[in-house]
């Protein structure tokens, strides 16, 4: 397995993020590519080379693009056309910079496929999915607001490229799934996992949870008063056996560092890259 880092989680710029992961002998990074600098938007040709330079002068790969659209995912039909369209833009860059992978969180997939939302999902999910197949790329759902098998019944009814960034803590914090279990639920799917750690304080409804992140973002998830995201190792994730179950199943790609909180972000990760060391 590998070790990356999402540069937005040094909280400076993505060059400085990409010269850290080098620092920490790290093999890849995550880039966020909705907006800012590093969207299909803005970044032109030479901002293209420059970035593709640096990352092969510190002898790092992009181990996947987030192509997260914040608010509620695709949840809501009349937004979807252009939340669509972006995200294929995102597919596109994420082929020119030779990642198989766009990560992004989708909204609250319902249990009950007769509800309305399902549908709506189902049906944007599936057209991101088919373009990202005909790119070699698998839009990855990442977990956290649903069980893992609820996840995987939606990923049953999607016609190929559309996968999962296996998040264990968003689990741990919000659902009180098993992410040990959920590996193996989601073994055929998984092509991505982020490294982050995190304790339930209190039993979550997680429709309530991601509802309140689609309105008031990160800081609003941050201020929730149900769990808390804490430096890794320190939370309730079994790392041993996380890594364990993902030898199990074959996995042999990326961990990558994602820490969202705290005073220090580069300690935080400095420690988590130490500590994933020792696991793999």
């Amino acid at each position: 397995m590998k070790i990356g880092v999402i540069t937005d989680c040094f909280k400076q710029s993505h060059e400085y993020g990409i010269k850290q992961a080098a620092k920490l002998g790290l093999d890849g990074v995550q880039i966020y590519a909705t907006t800012g600098e590093f969207s299909s938007e803005t970044l032109t040709a030479e901002m293209k080379a420059k970035y593709k330079n640096l990352l092969n002068e510190k002898g790092l790969v992009v181990s996947a693009l987030c192509g997260d659209m914040g608010g509620f995912g695709f949840e809501i039909e009349k937004d979807n056309a252009e939340r669509i369209e972006k995200t294929k833009r995102i597919v596109d860059l994420a082929e020119q910079f030779g990642t198989k992978v766009v990560t992004t969180h989708i909204g609250v997939i319902p249990a009950n496929k007769s509800e309305p939302r399902y549908g709506v999902m189902l049906k944007a999910l599936t057209e991101c999915g088919l373009y990202a197949k005909q790119k070699g790329v698998t839009l990855a759902i990442e977990t956290g607001p649903e069980k893992a098998a609820t996840l995987l019944a939606f990923l049953k009814d999607t016609r190929g490229g559309v996968g999962v960034n296996l998040d264990p803590a968003n689990f741990v914090m919000v659902t009180g799934q098993d992410p040990i279990k959920a590996v193996h639920i989601l073994k055929d799917y998984i092509v991505h996992t982020h490294a982050k750690d995190g304790i339930m304080l209190k039993k979550n409804d997680p429709t309530k949870v991601y509802h309140a992140f689609a309105v008031g973002g990160v800081e609003e998830l941050n201020a929730c008063d149900g769990f808390k995201e804490v430096p890794l190792g320190q939370g309730k994730v079994d790392w041993k056996s996380y890594v364990a179950a993902l030898r199990d199943i074959g996995y042999d790609g990326f961990l990558t560092i994602e820490r969202e909180t705290g005073d220090n972000p580069q300690r935080d990760i400095e420690i988590a890259a130490h500590y994933l060391k020792t696991l793999i």
